[in-house]
């Protein structure tokens, strides 16, 4: 039996979908790929896929919608860009500056990340699923339960856990990282991890007053236990899975995954 989470389409509500076009300003980008200096260049909606801008001076540059797939971004410098709805799916950005850039709704799908500088990175609704080497200051704990949540649902695990446990290093209180690590580990075969972590979700629902999101991690911990025990005299394997599943999508709506 595998968990599923529910409807995580809606966890980063806004994927850029962006294909190659023309810069606004096409001298721009001849500028840019000649030069690799283009400090607020007007390159809007850009083709730039593959391509060549190791250390490139990006400044305060418009790049918003441009297509950066793929690309690289290598030590470039992009202090202050705009680059709302950019792909910048498989881009290398290892150790590139992006401090104040804006990245909003970006498509960051698998891209390297690694000694970047990411200090007060506008990242709302960016697509982060597979981007390798996220430093842990660029979001908050929500953030982490949203994109460990998100890798969770590509079967992607032990990234999903790491994200998890970010989240909980940040809001140690946070029953809904909790119970989405559990599920994780009950995915990996872990019943003795998942089992502890629903009952510590639970224990904190009720503590905080979350009558609906204690019932499911109640459901779900009893599911657990059965599945563990089923000899224990009680309701069914069968009825219990039924009320793991149905504490689930309980939990979900209330913890705002669909």
């Amino acid at each position: 039996m595998k968990f599923t989470p529910i409807a995580s389409v809606t966890l980063l509500t806004t994927f850029s979908l962006i294909g190659p076009g023309l810069a606004a300003n096409p001298e721009h980008t001849r500028q840019l790929l000649a030069t690799k200096k283009c400090s607020q260049c007007d390159l809007t909606d850009a083709g730039l896929v593959m391509a060549n801008l190791v250390g490139a001076d990006l400044t305060g540059a418009d790049l918003s919608r441009a297509n950066l797939s793929r690309a690289n971004l290598m030590g470039a410098d992009l202090r202050g860009a705009n680059l709302m709805g950019a792909s910048l799916h498989g881009a290398n950005l290892s150790g590139a500056n992006l401090s104040g850039a804006n990245l909003t709704a970006a498509d960051l799908r698998g891209a390297f990340l690694s000694q970047a500088n990411l200090v007060g990175t506008n990242l709302v609704n960016a697509n982060l699923l597979g981007a390798v080497g996220l430093p842990n200051y660029t979001g908050n704990a929500e953030d982490f339960y949203r994109w460990g949540m998100a890798e969770a649902e590509r079967d992607n695990h032990q990234r999903a856990l790491e994200l998890l446990n970010q989240a909980l290093v940040m809001k140690p209180d946070y029953a809904n990282a909790y119970l989405g690590r559990g599920m994780v580990q009950f995915n990996q075969g872990d019943r003795a991890g998942a089992l502890a972590d629903s009952k510590k979700a639970a224990q904190l629902y009720t503590a905080q007053g979350n009558q609906e999101g204690a019932k499911a991690a109640q459901q779900i911990v009893a599911g657990i236990e059965q599945l563990n025990n089923p000899k224990k005299r009680g309701p069914s394997i069968g009825e219990n899975l039924f009320n793991l599943l149905q504490g689930l999508a309980g939990l979900a709506l209330s913890a705002g995954w669909i």
